[in-house]
């Protein structure tokens, strides 16, 4: 899922998104109902929703799938009852762990977040306990593999967009914009005929931080599994260096 800078390997990534497509799809969908019923159905008016519909595309989500979802959520506001929840905590070895949520019941959400830390070495703090450690960014990652321009071109592409930061990293190439900005620098990308393999607007750790013995490689894996079985959480960012 979300919130890892550093892609030493890619393609392990896009394999796991593309096992989890039809989760992935839902939960995009939630998060469009939920920005239609709060700022409306048209994106030219909408940023969250146009920010959205960039990661929804970013995740191979078909464009009529994502115009659906649209007109649905538009057409039955009262049916949205979601509400978004961000809850805070520490992993093993102190990874500091965001997880994002939207429910229609807190009490079921937060038990099942709770039990994920729990399960996985660490535990639910108070709210603001690790946000300060992540920064809100843009962020456009493409694989190098699937761009035909020089790095230089591709680089001159976004920065001239408007992007804050351009890195190259083993494998991919790494966007970052203001949150504000995410939009702009994106659709300039897409009509340059660049296409990511992830856009959307993200939480990036400031430092990061190493997990060195087997046993609590485990735990963090089994509580990043809790979260992805969960269907309330949207996305998590942690500072694990070496996921």
């Amino acid at each position: 899922m979300s919130g890892h800078s550093k892609f030493a390997n890619i393609k392990h990534k896009k394999e796991r998104n593309d096992s989890q497509k039809g989760k992935m799809f839902t939960r995009i969908g939630r998060e469009i109902a939920v920005a239609v019923k709060d700022g409306g159905a048209d994106p030219n008016g909408n940023s969250r929703l146009k920010d959205i519909i960039a990661k929804a595309k970013s995740n191979n989500m078909p464009n009529d799938t994502i115009d659906r979802s649209i007109k649905k959520a538009a057409g039955d506001m009262n049916a949205v009852n979601y509400e978004f929840v961000v809850y805070e905590g520490y992993g093993p070895n102190g990874i500091a762990i965001i997880v994002e949520a939207l429910t229609d019941n807190k009490n079921r959400t937060a038990s099942n977040v709770r039990n994920a830390y729990t399960k996985g070495g660490g535990n639910m703090g108070t709210s603001g306990c690790v946000s300060f450690l992540f920064d809100k960014k843009g962020q456009i990652i493409f694989d190098k593999e699937e761009v035909d321009i020089e790095e230089d071109e591709l680089m001159m592409i976004a920065l001239d967009a408007g992007a804050e930061d351009f890195a190259s990293e083993e494998d991919s190439y790494e966007i970052t914009t203001d949150p504000d900005n995410f939009s702009e620098v994106y659709d300039k990308l897409i009509a340059a005929g660049l296409k990511p393999i992830q856009a959307e607007v993200t939480m990036i750790p400031q430092t990061w931080t190493e997990l060195t013995t087997d046993e609590d490689i485990k735990k963090m894996n089994k509580l990043i599994d809790l979260l992805d079985e969960d269907d309330d959480v949207q996305a998590y960012y942690h500072n694990w260096e070496n996921q």
